[in-house]
């Protein structure tokens, strides 16, 4: 599998990251805590920081072990969030984040949902799927609006830094062919 470098929808432009995207990702949403209030990284300390996760997404880009697109508005080149593939086999798992200003516009459902449709259309892919958070209904809300199941509770999955130090619960939701 091997995404191609921009997926267009009607208000978006997926793209493959670039160095320069990073002090957009930092500003945006990288340092926010209540954005990153459900993922599985701490906010970042600085704009260093977000410059070594753009290096590591376009090694791991390279290398085909995970693909991670710049989710930016059609009229503007910066990074408003990002959406990631992380291919395994016959499936793919993504995970998304969305700057706070942008919260509650249906951006991140319309990533999902491209990204969604362009994998199922991939061949050797059967099976797309997330997780997030039980107290997450924004996230589950985009999964579902891409088109996913939720299929079951996955207990103590996975570990939110900005909840709780202890793993927590998960749904997970997915779409098959």
């Amino acid at each position: 599998m091997k995404p191609p470098e921009i997926i267009r929808t009607p208000r978006l432009i997926l793209r493959k990251p670039r160095m320069d995207d990073a002090p957009a990702i930092f500003t945006s949403y990288a340092q926010d805590p209540e954005v990153t209030r459900y993922i599985t990284w701490q906010p970042h300390n600085n704009i260093e920081e977000t410059r070594r996760i753009v290096e590591l997404m376009l090694k791991l880009w390279e290398d085909g072990s995970a693909y991670s697109l710049v989710v930016t508005l059609k009229d503007m080149d910066s990074a408003i969030g990002m959406i990631a593939m992380h291919p395994d086999g016959f499936k793919v798992e993504i995970g998304y984040v969305l700057a706070r200003a942008h919260w509650g516009r249906g951006y991140m459902s319309e990533a999902a949902l491209a990204v969604t449709n362009w994998l199922l259309e991939q061949p050797e892919i059967q099976r797309v799927f997330a997780t997030c958070d039980v107290e997450n209904p924004a996230s589950a809300r985009v999964m579902e609006k891409a088109g996913m199941v939720r299929e079951g509770l996955l207990r103590k999955y996975s570990f939110h830094p900005g909840v709780s130090e202890e793993p927590r619960d998960s749904y997970i939701y997915a779409i098959v062919k």
